[in-house]
């Protein structure tokens, strides 16, 4: 009996004793610590991408919902280029960008960015473009941006800046003429009486005044104050502050889901691609482009456009490709597409194309330009041909055509190959046989020749 209780003593030992063990220091809470520092040195490398383009070394850390600055020492390669935009980062401190003294482009648009001290930027002597537009500082200092000599390009806008006495030295710095591309956008937030004003525009010594009860500054009452009327002309939206621009690798412009009843001015002529998409762009004007001469992509789907004018798209002789996708247009007049030579994919499907005399034209392009990828053109009325593909429709309708409108005889020149074929001469009929009969422009003047 006492061997027996001794043995269930000893049995109990064995089985606290493990327990004992976890709670001693170390143990237990070093396997937690290791795996959080695993976690931890996983979240301090960011899953981002580096390129290389014409020779400069990108990083691209978009969308990657970023807290902080990266380490230098987690790239391969010194990048010339750092793009943080659309992440999570709320405050740069000084020092920030320590190693990356090569960057010349920092893109930092649309994070939380609510404070930037003073020495953020010391040693980025080399930077030429800053982007700090759609964060939510209130305030910033000159001195943040003495360690840039070379600054020449510089985004503000989309902040909610308090033009009040600590922005004197930024708004003296960004009205000086030499300048001129740094904030150019920018508009106060507050006082009430400023709202809406571009930092451009303030009167510096308005901004340290002392302010009375009501908020206005106090002084000689004959001073005018700035108070902002609302306009009653009704202008465009300027597409720097209408949409968000990212300038590397290329100039790309997302102005999708902004409410846009038109396409906003000021495109700049170094844009690549555009994105118009889910908007309410109702027609396409002359011009609307004129400027976007480099433009390769324009996405203009799903807005409600119903007219496309025929000089809307002249000009960009580089754009390969073009969606037209989701919106209200019933045809494509003659002309519009006559620039568009390198065009390589054309979107049209989900409009309510018509199938009469004005669809020609859009069959006879494609035909004359057969390396068009093109998809979505289906009639949708009249009822008889609904879900038909619109050559179908064309071809219908050459084949329908009445006899006594065809040539009754031949010609006798086009029966001797030492008159007809020339490159001139194959390349007019071929033209002449694919444009519509409704859409040839009548004979002035009709030819002999003589032998």
């Amino acid at each position: 009996m006492r061997l027996t209780s001794s043995l269930l003593v000893a049995s109990l030992l064995l089985l606290l004793l493990p327990f004992s063990d976890a709670k001693k220091p170390g143990k237990g809470r070093g396997l937690r610590g290791a795996r959080h520092k695993l976690t931890r040195d996983r979240l301090a490398t960011p899953d981002c991408s580096e390129l290389t383009e014409s020779g400069e070394v990108f990083v691209d850390c978009q969308s990657r919902r970023l807290n902080s600055i990266p380490p230098s020492q987690t790239w391969s390669q010194q990048p010339k280029h750092l793009l943080l935009a659309h992440n999570r980062i709320k405050v740069l401190h000084d020092g920030a960008f320590t190693g990356y003294e090569g960057l010349t482009s920092l893109d930092l648009q649309q994070n939380h960015i609510t404070l930037v001290e003073e020495g953020a930027f010391q040693g980025l002597t080399q930077l030429t473009t800053l982007l700090l537009q759609n964060n939510r500082l209130g305030t910033l200092s000159e001195e943040v941006l003495i360690p840039m000599p070379n600054l020449g390009y510089l985004r503000l806008h989309g902040n909610p800046w308090s033009c009040l006495c600590p922005m004197d030295s930024l708004i003296r710095t960004l009205q000086v003429p030499s300048n001129r591309y740094l904030g150019t956008h920018a508009r106060c937030a507050e006082p009430l009486r400023l709202k809406g004003l571009k930092l451009k525009q303030v009167d510096p010594e308005m901004l340290c005044k002392e302010m009375d009860p009501a908020g206005h500054p106090q002084g000689d009452e004959t001073e005018p104050l700035f108070h902002i009327e609302p306009s009653h002309i009704r202008t465009k939206p300027d597409a720097t502050t209408s949409c968000n621009t990212y300038l590397f690798p290329q100039v790309r412009m997302d102005c999708s889901h902004r409410g846009l009843t038109e396409v906003p001015t000021g495109i700049p002529d170094d844009v690549v691609h555009i994105d118009l998409s889910h908007n309410s762009i109702s027609q396409l004007r002359a011009k609307d482009f004129h400027a976007a001469r480099s433009l390769r992509t324009l996405n203009i789907s799903h807005n409600n456009m119903e007219n496309i004018e025929k000089a809307s798209l002249s000009g960009l002789l580089h754009l390969r490709e073009l969606d037209l996708s989701y919106n209200s247009v019933h045809f494509i007049q003659y002309g519009v597409l006559e620039d568009l030579y390198f065009l390589s994919q054309l979107k049209l499907g989900g409009n309510p194309w018509v199938c009469d005399y004005s669809i020609h034209y859009m069959v006879y392009w494609l035909r004359l330009h057969p390396g068009v990828r093109h998809s979505g053109l289906l009639c949708r009325s009249p009822l008889e041909h609904n879900g038909e593909p619109v050559q179908e429709y064309v071809n219908s309708y050459n084949r329908g055509c009445p006899k006594e409108r065809q040539q009754s005889r031949a010609d006798p020149d086009e029966t001797d190959p030492k008159l007809w074929n020339t490159p001139m001469e194959v390349q007019g009929e071929l033209e002449e046989e694919l444009e519509p009969s409704h859409l040839r422009v009548p004979q002035k003047y009709q030819i002999y020749r003589l032998s």
